[in-house]
């Protein structure tokens, strides 16, 4: 079984370079099952809305993850209860949040899970994400074939530890949050493949996505500063496919995608 992941999309340029090169990866690897980190892809670069979310599932995508922006815009609590397909944090804190941590997909006769969940360093207080993951984890294997979990979180110990902690207990662990692909990409020793951060779809010309200037502006003077989503220059497209034994539930093979002006697309 092959998994098509790529991380957070951000803003009006995300959107395009998804529209145009998703189907076009999904032609080329053929993936039978493909996930987006979506929390970043309205035009403001936070949260997501019912149209971002019908376009992306549109572009190929049969799961969407988000992160700590999920709540940034209202209109998915419209919607969120509607969908198995957009998965929030399970580590959310509190008993009646909307939406599902985790859904399970069909794919071709195999059960595959796909957990979001949200790491706690440096990011607002959130449940135990060990602790919640362990209990769900120990909940599913014996009903699902296949087990993904996108762990969206700032630092790269926290992901480190969560991949190693899960190693062999589930499929493939990829973070996102920090925008920045890392080069990492490896089957830890008890057959988990593991990205410490899959990058993001969005624009090259900022930073992280959003406009340079007013971050330079925020370093230099200390003072609070609006960050706005570049919305000029070129795209990113970042990623990683990935590869999974159907009867072991071991990965095979976890190799990255990058797209942009300095890495064009080969085929």
């Amino acid at each position: 079984m092959k998994i098509l992941f790529l991380g957070d999309v951000v803003g009006n340029i995300g959107m395009k370079m998804i529209k145009q090169y998703l189907p076009i990866l999904k032609r080329d690897y053929k993936p039978q099952l493909t996930i987006v980190n979506g929390e970043n892809a309205t035009s403001f670069g936070r949260g997501i809305n019912r149209k971002v979310y019908k376009d992306i599932m549109d572009s190929g995508a049969d799961v969407i993850t988000l992160g700590n922006h999920a709540w940034n815009n209202e209109e998915i609590f419209d919607f969120i209860d509607e969908t198995k397909k957009l998965v929030r944090p399970l580590n959310f804190p509190g008993k009646d949040v909307p939406g599902n941590g985790y859904t399970i997909i069909n794919v071709n006769g195999k059960k595959v899970a796909v957990i979001n969940l949200q790491g706690r360093i440096f990011m607002d207080p959130i449940d135990d994400p060990f602790r919640m993951i362990d209990e769900l984890v120990n909940k599913l294997s014996s009903k699902v074939d296949n087990i993904f979990v996108d762990f969206h979180a700032e630092t790269t110990s926290e992901k480190q530890v969560m991949a190693m902690y899960l190693d062999g207990r589930i499929s493939a662990m990829v973070g996102t949050h920090t925008h920045v692909q890392t080069n990492d990409n490896r089957i830890l020793k008890n057959g988990t493949a593991f990205m410490t951060d899959a990058g993001m779809c969005g624009p090259t010309d900022g930073v992280l996505g959003m406009k340079y200037e007013n971050i330079i502006h925020r370093f230099l003077t200390q003072r609070p500063t609006r960050f706005e989503v570049e919305e000029n220059g070129g795209g990113i497209v970042s990623g990683c496919i990935i590869d999974i034994d159907n009867h072991s539930m071991k990965a095979k093979s976890i190799k990255k995608i990058l797209i942009s002006p300095d890495h064009p697309y080969q085929g």
